[in-house]
């Protein structure tokens, strides 16, 4: 029956599209991720240029908030899928470049610049549109579906990505990937298109559409900040942004070739690893959600997090490393998906599009992180910087869950609703 309950949010029509269209984008970002990642790497031989590269992909950060208000006025099918179809240009600009023979690390750059600057809202809007649209009953369920399509992304679109690029080289690799991206662009325009309609109270959805969207930005934020839960949440994305993520993200080209000395395909089984166990914490989220008390579960899993990154960080054999990086996987996603229930669950819904793209602005300590490792590795090397990071993080997340200990940890914390 629980199998039966976690594929519950099918029966929305929208949801039905707004999945296969969330996996063709997620399909083919995280191809290109790993493809001009390695392309960096192997052509200037800089982790430095490839942690600047990394970063790229998040400036867009601070415009997240925006691009959030903008979908509460505009519609959030509406927003998401222009993003989508920018995807599909840049892709394309790659495209064009590599079948010229003219692509080289500054163009790389250049375009990843670009499209870094809608990208990670991308997470978010998709997170808002599933609350708009899927029934609160099934919100749990939905949620871990739909992450499903990002992990399965980083299994099947990693290999699948270092396969291409391995066997037929980037134009080839480049043609795929710009049509998941036409793909996942039709796709959410047949989602449900609601701008300014939203389940919940009548009280919120007769309130007046502000003048301004500098004035919804600003009442957004505000509502975050009088929040303790939402404000402890935001706290904590962005801690695991800056102190986690660099290494499981932008730093795995460089983990696998110079610190395991793999090729491309085993960067590849590298990444997978990772989201095998991301996968799992998905499938276990959507199952055992109704049970889940979110709040608890997002600060034990982001410490189970910390300790399987350091473990990590020791190890050696790259058997060993895969098995460590399964295992953080899966903490990674039974911290960030209740995480993200927490935002949208217990926050008004007339903020939902605000408050995901404030979510997303908390990506923007990951290309910090990125840059500062780029800049410590050369110097103290690889051990040494992931130890001082991720012990880091594991001591200021302890720290956040006794400041928060009311909000996150009590029991009758609305946080730990279920």
């Amino acid at each position: 029956m629980s199998g039966i309950a976690a594929l519950a949010p099918f029966r929305t029509r929208s949801f039905r599209f707004q999945w296969p269209a969330d996996l063709c984008t997620a399909w083919a970002l995280e191809m290109e991720t790993l493809i001009l990642g390695w392309y960096v790497l192997t052509e200037s031989g800089s982790v430095v240029l490839l942690t600047v590269f990394g970063a790229l992909q998040f400036v867009g950060t601070l415009l997240s908030p925006m691009l959030g208000v903008q979908a509460d006025r505009l519609g959030l099918r509406r927003v998401l899928a222009a993003m989508r179809l920018s995807y599909a240009l840049f892709a394309a600009v790659i495209l064009f470049l590599a079948a010229t023979h003219r692509l080289d690390p500054v163009w790389v750059l250049i375009v990843s610049a670009l499209c870094g600057l809608v990208r990670p809202t991308d997470i978010g809007l998709r997170s808002a549109l599933v609350g708009a649209t899927v029934p609160p009953a099934h919100l749990t369920a939905a949620m871990g579906i739909s992450r499903t399509t990002m992990d399965s992304a980083k299994v099947g679109g990693a290999l699948a990505g270092t396969g291409f690029m391995a066997l037929f080289g980037m134009t080839t690799a480049y043609c795929i990937i710009t049509g998941l991206h036409i793909a996942g662009a039709l796709l959410t325009l047949m989602t449900d298109d609601t701008p300014g309609a939203r389940r919940g109270n009548s009280s919120s959805a007769s309130a007046p559409v502000a003048a301004s969207p500098w004035r919804d930005l600003k009442e957004g934020m505000t509502y975050i900040w009088q929040t303790p839960r939402l404000l402890a949440a935001m706290s904590l994305a962005a801690l695991v942004n800056l102190t986690a993520f660099p290494f499981t993200t932008g730093l795995m080209p460089y983990i696998a070739k110079d610190v395991f000395h793999l090729d491309q395909q085993g960067l590849g089984w590298l990444v997978a690893s990772f989201a095998v166990g991301a996968l799992i914490g998905s499938i276990l989220v959507s199952l055992l959600g109704p049970v889940l008390r979110a709040g608890r579960t997002m600060l034990i899993a982001s410490v189970a997090w910390y300790v399987f990154l350091l473990a990590f960080a020791f190890s050696t054999h790259p058997m060993l490393a895969m098995v460590l990086l399964a295992c953080a996987g899966m903490a990674q996603s039974l911290s960030m998906l209740p995480l993200s229930l927490i935002l949208l669950r217990t926050s008004d819904v007339r903020f939902r599009g605000r408050i995901m793209g404030v979510r997303m602005m908390a990506i923007y300590p990951l290309p910090l992180g990125l840059l500062l490792t780029g800049a410590l590795i050369p110097r103290i090397g690889y051990q040494w910087t992931a130890i001082s990071l991720v012990s880091s993080g594991l001591v200021l997340t302890l720290l956040l869950a006794s400041t928060w200990r009311q909000d996150l940890i009590d029991r009758n914390a609305v946080s730990n609703s279920r």
